[in-house]
């Protein structure tokens, strides 16, 4: 990514357990089940208490359930095929000197078959939680049965990834401007642009992941011309993931409303607002306890900046290596904590899935006491 890598440039600056979550039959009303429901109203800190309380027995619900680890699974695989085509983007924008990631239409493209496989996974998810005439569902039953409602999840998939084009060209855009210093505290794509990639050129992940780095040692610790590939392949993928995971919030409860009260997508989409205004406080709290998670994992990564590995420093398109290569047993750890990272944070998101059918429910219940 040839603009943005030169803005880089121009920068370098608990609670009790909760029952296992039970989903009624399409058409019947949702009945106060779990504890939280029958206690009073307490305002905000009560409701945030509560959505942590809602997060930890999610957790439950998924040690109690391994098999919905599939989720985590499967979704992995999708972010690896989106990974896969970022890295072809990449290679061919530094190869060929064309700008493709800043395409909107490439974009797009890139974006809406991901969208589409996720927003599938969910409802399979969904379904999974839900129970068939007494018996729960596996995962993989409940992905079977997402079969009926492909097209309204298709329909969902293209509104989604139309949107979230939008934004990350919009970011792009943004961050490729000339705009006075003052205002890059407001360019998230930028500074978020800038951050990943100063922590992708340093170890683990540099070591681990990045095969310019191996080309690098060979050539006595500087590759000319080697571009950012790796990098960009990285950071468009979890910049196009946070913008998902932006846009999902925002409409949380549109999948349940298609796969369970099989409303239209509309109706779902205006229903999904109206059930979030009701639980505001409960989501901030989930969103807090799970955010604090992934946050409190990746701080593990400042751990091996005491090993005395240094960065690789990349500076007008060349990459340069200061240091010796690290022994082997350095190169697979830091290999295994990349994967283990990433694994954790396909947990939560599963942990999330869950904690968002509660939620749900709990929508519901205080809907039908207004």
């Amino acid at each position: 990514m040839t603009r943005v890598s030169e803005t880089a440039e121009h920068w370098f600056g608990l609670c009790r357990k909760q029952p296992a979550i039970h989903m009624v039959p399409t058409g019947i009303s949702v009945q106060p089940e779990t504890g939280h429901s029958s206690q009073p109203d307490d305002g905000g800190p009560g409701r945030i208490r509560k959505g942590l309380c809602i997060t930890v027995s999610s957790t439950k619900t998924l040690i109690q359930n391994p098999q919905l680890l599939w989720f985590a699974l499967l979704a992995g695989l999708v972010l690896v095929g989106h990974l896969f085509i970022q890295g072809i983007l990449a290679f061919f924008s530094t190869t060929y000197r064309s700008d493709l990631i800043g395409s909107p239409f490439v974009a797009f493209a890139v974006e809406l078959p991901t969208v589409f496989c996720l927003l599938v996974l969910c409802a399979g998810l969904v379904l999974s939680l839900s129970y068939d005439d007494g018996n729960p569902v596996s995962f993989i039953c409940g992905l079977r049965r997402v079969r009926k409602y492909l097209v309204p999840l298709a329909g969902w998939s293209v509104v989604v990834a139309f949107v979230g084009t939008l934004l990350f060209t919009l970011g792009l855009t943004l961050a490729s401007l000339n705009v006075p210093s003052w205002l890059h505290a407001l360019d998230i794509y930028g500074n978020l642009y800038i951050f990943l990639f100063n922590v992708f050129s340093q170890y683990p992940f540099n070591w681990s992941l990045n095969p310019d780095v191996f080309i690098a040692y060979l050539h006595s610790g500087v590759l000319p011309g080697s571009g950012s590939g790796f990098p960009n392949a990285f950071i468009q993928t979890l910049l196009f993931s946070a913008i998902n995971v932006f846009l999902v919030l925002l409409t949380l409860f549109v999948v349940p409303l298609l796969v369970i009260e099989r409303k239209r997508l509309r109706e779902a989409v205006f229903g999904s607002f109206t059930l979030t205004k009701n639980i505001r406080g409960e989501l901030a709290g989930c969103v807090l306890g799970l955010g604090l998670a992934v946050f409190a994992a990746s701080l593990t990564f400042l751990l091996f900046q005491f090993t005395g590995i240094s960065t690789v420093e990349v500076s007008n398109g060349i990459t340069s290596i200061s240091t010796s290569r690290p022994g082997d047993a350095w190169i697979a750890l830091g290999l295994l904590y990349s994967l283990a990272l990433s694994g954790f944070a396909l947990i939560v998101a599963t942990i999330g899935g869950i904690a968002s059918l509660d939620l749900y429910r709990c929508a519901k219940i205080r809907e039908e006491t207004k």
